[in-house]
C-alpha cells in the first residue's frame, strides 16, 4: 500500500513539472494539496526522503510535506512517536548536510517545529540545544548542517504555522532564554571554521534576542561581536554583519535591557563603529545593496538612540542621517524619514523633559534643544524638498511608476510637516519660499525654462498649508502673486490650483484691500479648461475657496453660477468630468447656506434646475426609454442633487425643494426599482433630505416611507433598508411619527426575515442583512418603544441567530452590533421598561445564541471579528450572570478533549464569570483571543471544534455533562 502511494506521489510530481496539458498539471497539483493533509503523508514522505532514487523535484515537496506534517499536524501521531520523528529528521538533516540546501532547509524547519511540540525532556538533559551541543561535538563531519538547524531554531519558535498552544510557545520562548549561553558557546567555537563565517554570524543575528542573561559589557567584548563589527568592512559579509549589528542595537534598547547607564559599554563600542562607515556610504564603487545596508544600519542606530541624540545633542549622528537622507536613491534617503520623525517628537514632547522638574526648567531645556537643532532640521527640508521633482521622462511613467512617484510624494509630505513641528509652518514656509524664488528665476531665463523645480516648490508649500499661520503676512502674499505668472505646464498648473485650495483659510482671513481672490478664481477658471487632471485638482481648490470665503463670494453669485453651469452643462470648453462636478455642485451650495432665506431659496432653484431639467426630459421620454436608459444617464443627475441636499443648510428651502422634486423622485423609483445603482442614488439623495430637513419635510416623508415599504417588498433593494434606518434616526422619537414607522419597521422586517432563514440565505444577501440589522439597532436606540414589545423583535432575534456566522465582515458587525444592543438595553438608562421583554426572549434561546457565539469565537468566523464576538459574549455575560455561565458551561463540554484540555476548559469559564464581574474589553479580548488560537492551531482542531458545537444547527439542544 505505501509503495503503491509512494509511486502515485512521483507520478502526480511528474505530472505536476512535466506534463503539457494545463489541465493534467492543475489536477495533479490539486491532488498533491490534498495528499499534504493526510495521515498517510507521513510515512511516504519520510520513506521518499529516505529512498536514495528520488529525484529533486520529489525531496523538495517531500520536505516540504513532513515539514508542514510536524509545523500542524504533529497531534495526529499517537503519544510514542516523538522518537522514532526525532530519528528519522535526524538521519535526514545528516543526509542532506551538504545539499541540496533548499531539502535540508526544511528538514532544520521540522526539527525546529518538533522541538515546539515536545518538552525539555524528551531530547534529555538542557532540551535541544544541549542535545544539539553533544551531536555537533561527537559528529563535526556534519557541523554545516547542525548549524542551519541552530540559526533556524530561534527563528522558526514563534512562527504561527506551528500548531502550539500559547503558554507552551511561552515555555519554549524561556526554555531558548535558557539555553541561549550554551548555543552563543557553539557558534564562539563555530568562529575558526572560515567558511562557516557568515553562518555563524547569521546564527548569532537570531540568537541574539535570547540572550537576556547576557550583560552589555560582557557582549561589549564578545570575540562574536567583535567579529560582526570587523566584518563591517568586509563585502563578502557586509550583510550579516549589519543583521548582527542591527540586533545588537535593538538588544540595547529593547524592553526588560536595564537603564541606558547599563548598556552603555556596549553602545559606545557600537556607535563608533557605524560612524565610521561614513565613507562607504558616499563611495560610488560600492554595490547598491551594500549602501542600503549601511544606511539601514544608520536608520536603526538613530531610531534607538533617538532620546540619547535628542539630550546629548548628538550632532554627529544627525549629520551622518543627513547625509543619507541625501542620498540621490530615494529607498536610500527615506530609510531615515521615520528617524526624522522620532526625533521631532522627541523634541517638542513634554514627556521628554519631566526629569527636569518645573516647568520653567522644562520650557527652557526644551528651547535649548530646538535652537540647536532647527538648523538640522531646516537643512532637511532643503534636502527633501527636490525629491518631488518631476523627472524629464514623467510622460513616459507606467501606471506602477507613477503610484510609485506619488508614494514618494506622500513620504516627502509626511517629513515636510515633521519639519513644521520644529521650526513651525511659518519658518519652513521660508525656507521653500527660498527655494520657489530659486527655481522660478531660473525658469524665467532664456535659457532655462524647466518647471519642475518651480512646481516641487509649490508642492512643497501646499503640502505644509495647514501649519502656516493664517496671520503670515511676509511670504504667502508673494507666493499668491507668482501665481498667474507661472507656465501653463499642465503638470505645474494642476499644483497651482491645489496650492489655491490648500490657502483657502489665509485667502479668507487675507485683508479685503490686497484684491488676492479675482486673480485666483482665473486660474481655477484656468485649471478647469485645460485637461481633466488639472479640472480635477482646480475643480476641488474651488470647493476649498468657497467653503472657507463663502461670505467674500455672497455678492458674486451670478460669476459662481456662470461657472457652475458651464461645468454641470458639459459646454464652454471646461473639461470638469461629472464626479469632479460634484465640487462644484457643493461649493455653490455652501455659499448658498450664507444666504438669508429667500435669496437662498431663488439661488437653490438656479443650482438644481441643471440637475432638474435633464431627469424631466428623460421622463418626459416615456416609462420604456426611462427603463432602458443607463443607470449612469441619471445617477450622474441624482448624485448632484445628493450633494445639493447634503450642504445647502436651509431646512425649510430645501424641503420645499424636495417637496417641488418629489414627483421626479418617484417616478424614477417607480420606474427603476429594479435597477440597484439607481436606487442607491436615489435614496441617498433621500437619506440627505431627511438628514438636512428633518421635520420640516412635512407630508413628503410619509409619501417616500409609502413609496419604499413598497417597492421593498417587490424588489428586495438593500438601500431601501438603509435610507429607512435614515429615517428612524431622524423621527425615531417624534411620537406625531409613530403610526407611520410602526408601520414601516414591520413591512420591512417581515419580509426580510422570510428572505433571511438560513446561513446560506445571508451568504446571499450580505447587503441586505447588514442593512437590516443596521436599521434594527437604529430602532432599538431612537424608538424601542415601536419595536421591543412587538412579536417582529423577538423574529429579528431568531433571524440573527441564523446568521451569525456569516463571513461578509460588514453584515456579520451589524448582527454582531444588533445582539449586544439587546442585551445592553435593559442596564440602559432608559431601557428597563423592556427587561421583561428582553428576558423573556433570551432566557428561551440563551443556551443556543452562547453556543453559536463560543463557535464564532473558537473558529466559526475569522479571527478578525475577535473584538466584536468578544464584546457580545462580555454584554450577555453582564446581563444574564450565573445563567451565561451556565449556556457556556454546557457549550464548552461539548469541545472534545483532543482539542481542549480541562484546564483550559476551566480558564475559558473563568473568562466569561470575570466578563460578567466587570473586567474590561480589551482585557477579556486578549483571554479570548488565547482560547481561539488553542481552537484554531490547526485545521484538524478547527474541525473538531464546530462539528461538535454545530453552530448553524439552531434546533440542536446541548446536554448537560461533565468535564471528562
Amino acid at each position: 500500500m505505501e509503495a503503491q502511494a509512494m509511486a502515485t506521489v512521483k507520478e502526480a510530481l511528474a505530472a505536476l513539472y512535466h506534463h503539457p496539458d494545463d489541465s493534467i498539471r492543475t489536477a495533479a497539483d490539486r491532488w498533491l494539496q490534498e495528499f499534504q493533509h493526510t495521515l498517510d503523508a507521513w510515512q511516504v514522505a519520510d520513506s521518499l526522503l529516505h529512498d536514495e532514487r528520488s529525484n529533486l523535484e520529489t525531496l523538495i515537496f517531500c520536505s516540504q510535506t513532513l515539514r508542514s506534517k510536524v509545523q500542524r499536524d504533529f497531534e495526529e501521531l499517537p503519544s510514542g512517536a516523538f522518537r522514532s520523528l526525532q530519528d528519522s529528521l535526524y538521519a535526514l538533516l545528516k543526509k542532506f548536510n551538504k545539499g541540496p540546501a533548499k531539502v535540508r532547509t526544511q528538514i532544520c524547519i521540522a526539527i525546529a517545529a518538533l522541538a515546539v511540540h515536545v518538552p525539555v525532556e524528551d531530547w534529555g538533559a538542557g532540551g535541544i540545544v544541549n542535545w544539539l551541543s553533544d551531536e555537533m561535538k561527537a559528529h563535526p563531519e556534519f557541523i554545516p548542517g547542525f548549524l542551519e538547524l541552530l540559526i533556524v531554531l530561534p527563528q522558526e519558535i514563534s512562527s504561527y504555522k506551528i500548531a502550539a498552544r500559547p503558554e507552551r510557545r511561552r515555555q519554549v520562548e524561556s526554555d531558548l532564554c535558557t539555553s541561549a549561553n550554551v548555543a552563543i558557546s557553539l557558534l564562539t567555537a563555530c568562529m575558526a571554521i572560515d567558511q562557516l563565517k557568515e553562518q555563524v554570524l547569521e546564527g548569532f543575528s537570531s540568537w541574539l534576542r535570547f540572550c537576556h542573561g547576557i550583560s552589555a559589557s560582557e557582549l561589549a567584548s564578545h570575540p562574536l561581536v567583535h567579529m560582526a563589527l570587523s566584518s563591517l568592512n568586509s563585502d563578502q559579509f557586509l550583510e550579516a554583519a549589519v543583521n548582527v549589528t542591527s540586533e545588537l542595537i535593538h538588544a540595547t534598547v529593547s524592553y526588560g535591557s536595564g537603564t541606558t547607564a547599563e548598556q552603555l559599554p556596549l553602545i559606545q563600542i557600537l556607535v563608533p563603529r557605524i560612524m565610521g562607515l561614513n565613507e562607504l556610504l558616499k563611495d560610488p564603487s560600492k554595490d547598491e545593496e551594500d549602501v542600503k545596508a549601511i544606511a539601514r544600519l544608520y536608520a536603526d542606530m538613530g531610531e534607538s538612540y533617538v532620546d540619547l541624540i535628542a539630550a546629548d545633542d548628538s550632532i554627529q549622528i544627525v549629520n551622518a542621517l543627513l547625509e543619507v537622507t541625501s542620498h540621490q536613491e530615494f529607498d536610500i534617503c527615506s530609510m531615515t524619514f521615520n528617524f526624522w520623525h522620532r526625533l521631532k517628537r522627541n523634541l517638542i514632547r513634554r514627556e521628554s523633559y519631566v526629569s527636569y522638574g518645573s516647568e520653567v526648567l522644562i520650557e527652557a531645556e526644551r528651547n535649548r534643544r530646538l535652537l540647536i537643532f532647527r538648523p538640522k532640521f531646516e537643512s532637511l527640508v532643503s534636502l527633501v524638498s527636490s525629491r518631488v521633482e518631476y523627472p524629464e521622462d514623467y510622460h513616459t511613467f507606467s501606471e506602477e511608476d507613477c503610484r510609485d512617484f506619488r508614494h514618494v510624494r506622500y513620504a516627502v509630505s509626511d517629513v515636510l510637516l515633521d519639519a513644521t513641528d520644529v521650526l513651525g509652518g511659518d519658518s519652513t514656509l521660508k525656507v521653500l519660499s527660498t527655494k520657489l524664488a530659486q527655481a522660478y528665476g531660473s525658469c524665467n531665463t532664456k535659457q532655462n525654462s524647466k518647471w519642475q523645480p518651480v512646481e516641487a516648490a509649490l508642492f512643497c508649500i501646499q503640502a505644509i498649508a495647514k501649519s502656516v499661520s493664517l496671520e503670515e503676512r511676509e511670504i504667502l502674499p508673494q507666493v499668491m502673486s507668482l501665481l498667474p505668472c507661472l507656465p501653463h505646464n499642465e503638470q505645474l498648473l494642476q499644483t497651482v490650483c491645489s496650492t489655491v485650495g490648500s490657502f483657502s483659510k489665509w485667502i479668507d482671513a487675507a485683508p479685503a484691500e490686497s484684491s488676492i481672490l479675482p486673480p485666483l478664481v482665473d486660474i481655477l477658471n484656468k485649471g478647469m479648461s485645460t485637461s481633466e487632471d488639472t479640472a480635477a485638482a482646480a475643480s476641488v481648490a474651488f470647493k476649498y475657496i468657497c467653503e472657507d470665503c463663502r461670505r467674500k463670494f455672497a455678492g458674486s453669485l451670478d460669476g459662481l453660477f456662470q461657472i457652475y453651469h458651464i461645468a454641470i452643462s458639459g459646454v464652454g470648453g471646461y473639461k470638469v468630468s461629472s464626479e469632479d462636478s460634484l465640487h462644484l455642485v457643493e461649493a455653490l451650495s455652501v455659499v448658498i447656506t450664507t444666504l438669508p432665506p429667500e435669496s437662498a431659496r431663488t439661488a437653490l432653484e438656479l443650482i438644481c434646475q441643471p440637475v432638474i431639467n435633464p431627469l424631466q426630459e428623460l421622463i418626459q421620454q416615456g416609462d420604456q426609454i426611462l427603463q432602458q436608459i443607463p443607470a449612469r444617464q441619471l445617477t450622474v443627475h441624482i448624485d448632484r442633487l445628493s450633494s445639493i441636499f447634503s450642504n445647502v443648510k436651509h431646512p425649510a428651502v430645501v424641503a420645499e425643494a424636495v417637496n417641488r422634486y418629489w414627483p421626479i423622485l418617484k417616478t424614477i423609483f417607480d420606474q427603476r426599482a429594479w435597477d440597484t445603482r439607481t436606487m442607491e442614488s436615489v435614496c441617498r439623495s433621500c437619506k440627505f433630505a431627511v438628514r438636512t430637513c428633518g421635520r420640516a419635510m412635512g407630508m413628503t416623508i410619509g409619501a417616500m416611507l409609502e413609496e419604499i415599504q413598497t417597492l421593498y417588498q417587490q424588489h428586495k433593494q438593500s438601500c431601501f433598508l438603509y435610507l429607512s434606518s435614515e429615517v428612524i434616526k431622524i423621527f425615531g422619537s417624534d411620537p406625531s411619527c409613530a403610526d407611520y414607522l410602526t408601520n414601516l419597521i414591520q413591512i420591512l422586517f417581515n419580509h426580510t426575515v422570510q428572505l433571511l432563514r438560513t446561513i446560506q440565505d445571508f451568504t446571499a444577501r450580505p447587503d441586505i442583512a447588514d442593512d437590516c440589522y443596521l436599521l434594527a439597532s437604529r430602532c432599538i436606540r431612537y424608538c424601542p418603544n415601536l419595536f421591543v414589545p412587538t412579536e417582529m423583535f423577538q423574529r429579528l432575534v431568531d433571524c440573527a441567530m441564523a446568521g451569525i456566522t456569516i463571513q461578509h465582515r460588514e453584515a456579520c458587525k451589524s448582527i454582531l452590533s444588533f445582539l449586544s444592543d439587546v442585551f445592553d438595553l435593559p442596564n440602559s438608562s432608559d431601557g428597563g421598561n423592556y427587561r421583561e421583554f428582553i428576558n423573556t426572549i433570551v432566557l428561551q434561546r440563551g443556551a443556543t445564541i452562547t453556543r453559536i457565539m463560543i463557535a464564532a469565537l473558537t473558529g466559526a468566523l475569522p479571527s478578525g471579528r475577535l473584538e466584536e464576538v468578544s464584546y457580545v459574549l462580555l454584554s450577555l455575560s453582564r446581563a444574564f450572570g450565573e445563567n451565561m455561565l451556565n449556556w457556556a458551561r454546557e457549550s464548552i463540554n461539548l469541545i472534545p478533549p483532543q482539542a481542549l484540555t480541562d484546564a483550559e476548559r476551566l480558564r475559558f469559564l473563568n473568562i466569561i464569570s470575570d466578563a460578567a464581574s466587570g473586567s474590561s474589553l480589551h482585557t477579556i479580548t486578549d483571554r479570548f483571543g488565547e482560547i481561539s488560537d488553542v481552537c484554531r492551531r490547526n485545521k484538524t482542531v478547527q474541525d473538531l471544534v464546530q462539528s461538535a458545537l454545530r453552530p448553524h444547527d439552531l434546533t440542536f439542544t446541548v446536554v448537560p455533562q461533565q468535564l471528562s
